[in-house]
This record gives C-alpha cells, structure tokens and sequence, in this order.
C-alpha cells in the first residue's frame, strides 16, 4: 500500500509537471507566432517607408536633371548634387553612380573638394581662379556627355 500511494504522488507530479510544460510550450508557440507577425508587418512598414523616401529623392533627382538638360545650373552643381542624392537610394533603385553615370562621376570626383561657399570666398583670387579654370575645362570636356545621361536619368521618370 505504502508503494501505491508513492507511485500515485510521482505520477500526479509528472503530470502536473506535464500540464506546465505544455502550458508553457502553447505560451512559447503563441509568442513565436506574434513575433512573426510583428516581423512581417515591421518589414513591411519598413519596405513602405523605403519606397517613399526613395520616391522623393527621385523627385529632386528628376527636377535636378531636368534643370541641368535646360542649363538652368552649372553642370558641377548637378553632378555634386545627383551624386548625394542618388548614393542614398535604396532597394531596386540603389545605382552604382560611378558605372551608370561615368561622366558626372568624373565631374564629380574632380569638383568635389574644391571650396564652395563661404569657404570658396576666403580663398585667395588666384587659388579661385585656379580652381574656376579646373572646373570650367572639366565641364566643358564632359558637358555633352553629362547631357546624354541626364537624358537616360529622365527616361527614368516615365
């Protein structure tokens, strides 16, 4: 009798333990399953927000070129600007500028330390000077080059 009555106790222990466990098993699973769903929905929001911000950089980036097509802005300036901006593109629309757009990537990688702004004032007129000449051989040589990709850059938008 003494034995039965130990067994009996052991074997209402393991199933009380048995229930937890699977209680706790049925949490965890419920839990695996929420977080799931909130990684989906997070990737989502966040595949949104990346279409969105990509969507307004290519805006600037239509609005860029179209004012370089129509000389409305020094074609450095262009190149400079449509080099920041379309390194933070991401996704599908990520570019390696440098083998899209050799041109102003050439451009670019000759304007890009030269003083602008208030810092370009500073500058002594000849260390200007020396530097407007630098610029103006460089868009002149690859001008019509950068107008030729500013054309593909514009297909883009349709």
């Amino acid at each position: 009798m003494d034995m039965t009555l130990w067994l009996g106790l052991a074997g209402s222990v393991i199933a009380v333990l048995a229930a937890y466990a699977g209680y706790l098993l049925y949490k965890l699973y419920r839990q695996t399953t929420r977080h799931k769903a909130f990684m989906a929905r997070a990737e989502l929001h966040q595949a949104e927000k990346i279409k969105e911000r990509n969507t307004n950089i290519m805006d600037s980036v239509f609005i860029i070129a179209e004012a370089g097509k129509q000389d409305q802005c020094d074609m450095s300036e262009i190149s400079i600007r449509l080099y920041k901006l379309m390194e933070v593109l991401q996704g599908e629309l990520q570019v390696d500028f440098a083998s899209q757009y050799p041109a102003m990537n050439e451009l670019y990688q000759v304007v890009k330390d030269m003083h602008r702004g208030d810092a370009r004032k500073a500058l002594q007129k000849k260390e200007r000077m020396k530097q407007d000449l630098l610029r103006m051989k460089a868009e002149a040589r690859l001008g019509d080059d950068i107008k030729r990709e500013l054309d593909v850059i514009l297909t883009l938008k349709a």
